[in-house]
């Protein structure tokens, strides 16, 4: 099997998205992974909020919430070594986050092709189908970007690498 051709190590993708600083700032958790679709989870914090008045999370944790899980699961789709990066993500907020709840987040990627993959999440508290955001996104594959392997490579050579289940 060439490099190229190899499926992706879930290990490996876990472990270079434990070492993104904002996602370890924000307090992001990875509470599940698997080729194609994954499960993030965020703690409400004060210093997350966006609105001092209603005390509501900023929507661009939720951003950053959504994004990563999507980078995440086209990584756990994708051969091992595949670079990528976000070409789109478009997200339609349908509420605001309930103050002083944690936010559930969920993926998947439905369709990859030789150059682009594409992907669906949404973020709630309790319930898929009581949505705080929907997002759609498109991955450029191949070209210049992120890899798993090439940042844990790199932590490994700076002495930084972590494990763990907490980005």
């Amino acid at each position: 099997m060439t490099r190229s051709a190899r499926p992706p190590d879930l290990a490996r993708v876990v472990s270079a998205f434990a070492g993104i600083p904002h996602c370890r700032l924000l307090g992001m958790r990875l509470d599940e992974v698997r080729r194609g679709s994954g499960m993030m989870s965020l703690d409400w914090d004060e210093k997350l909020i966006g609105n001092p008045r209603t005390r509501v999370v900023h929507s661009g944790v939720v951003t950053s919430l959504l994004d990563t899980l999507c980078g995440l699961v086209v990584m756990a789709s994708v051969p091992e070594g595949t670079p990528l990066a976000t070409l789109d993500l478009r997200i339609d907020y349908l509420k605001p986050a309930t103050p002083e709840q944690t936010i559930r987040a969920t993926a998947e990627c439905y369709k990859v092709t030789a150059s682009v993959a594409f992907v669906r999440g949404q973020a709630f508290h309790d319930s898929p189908d009581d949505a705080i955001a929907h997002c759609t996104g498109t991955f450029m594959l191949g070209g210049v970007g992120f890899s798993a392997a090439a940042a844990v490579s790199e932590d490994v050579a700076s002495g930084t690498a972590r494990g763990g289940d907490r980005c």
